[in-house]
């Protein structure tokens, strides 16, 4: 059996959907579970129940410091091994992703998935094309952002989605493999071009300041979002692979459509405030 864990998140909901299109049993991990999953509480190690599960797709459990992501991974990668998981696919960050903040935790994680004893698949997933549009900030002008010219080789989430399900669907045609899963460089410039407006480049020091005052940011939020932004900016994110468009023996999602979509609906929550 097929386990994808935090089941309610994007990513995991949409690798749960792609293996059921393709009919592949497959069942959910969260913390708070729908009728039909299973729960699963990386902060809570007595919940890990692996029982019965083959492949565990380990979607990473960010959104905390680096130390209590580790330490979830650490905790379910644990289970894995003592409930007889034969196979972990964990969904980690591109190679060129090495200077992002959030970055420590995904090679630590790496470290852990490679010496479990488990056979494995790495995903090194690229940024997603939602979030480089969500990232623009609408003004009464156009867009502004702190991207610069710099370009951002996005990738539809769905795309990403759709790949954990190739190889979560047939484990032992991709285990031992690092495959580096990025799309089409895409730039802020070009997303304001396709919206029909301006696009302003600010500082990264205004950008920092306006992610420090923003008290709905998580404390260590506002440095890894500026990681980001001067990342792309200086050009280390624009780099393709083919691995992605291999893995689902299709084209991959247009980017830049993407990006704009979400940049629109940004658009719309801006006026209507």
């Amino acid at each position: 059996m097929i386990m994808v864990t935090g089941a309610n998140g994007q990513l995991a909901s949409l690798t749960l959907q792609e293996l059921a299109e393709r009919n592949v049993p497959a069942l959910g991990g969260t913390r708070s579970p729908a009728p039909g999953q299973r729960r699963l509480d990386f902060d809570d190690p007595a919940s890990l129940d692996l029982t019965g599960v083959s492949t565990l797709v380990l979607v990473s459990a960010g959104y905390a410091e680096d130390d209590q992501v580790v330490t979830r991974h650490r905790a379910a990668l644990d289970a894995a091994v003592r409930d007889g998981v034969r196979h972990v696919v964990y969904t980690s960050l591109a190679g060129d992703g090495d200077h992002l903040g959030f970055a420590l935790a995904h090679r630590a994680t790496e470290r852990l998935v490679t010496s479990s004893g488990l056979a494995w698949t790495v995903l090194r997933n690229g940024l997603y094309a939602e979030l480089f549009g969500a990232l623009l900030t609408w003004t009464a002008d156009g867009v502004e952002s702190a991207f610069g010219d710099g370009a951002l080789a996005a990738v539809a989430r769905a795309d990403l989605a759709a790949a954990a399900a190739v190889v979560a669907g047939d484990p032992t045609a991709h285990a031992g493999e690092t495959y580096e899963l990025v799309g089409e460089p895409i730039t802020a410039v070009g997303i304001a071009e396709s919206l029909g407006v301006a696009h302003r480049t600010m500082g990264l020091g205004e950008y920092r300041a306006r992610l420090l005052a923003d008290d709905t940011l998580l404390p260590f939020q506002p440095s890894m979002l500026v990681s980001i932004a001067t990342s792309v900016r200086h050009g280390f994110l624009g780099a393709t692979n083919p691995d992605l468009a291999r893995l689902l023996g299709r084209p991959l999602t247009d980017p830049l459509a993407v990006a704009t979509e979400t940049a629109a609906a940004m658009r719309r929550s801006f006026a209507s405030a």
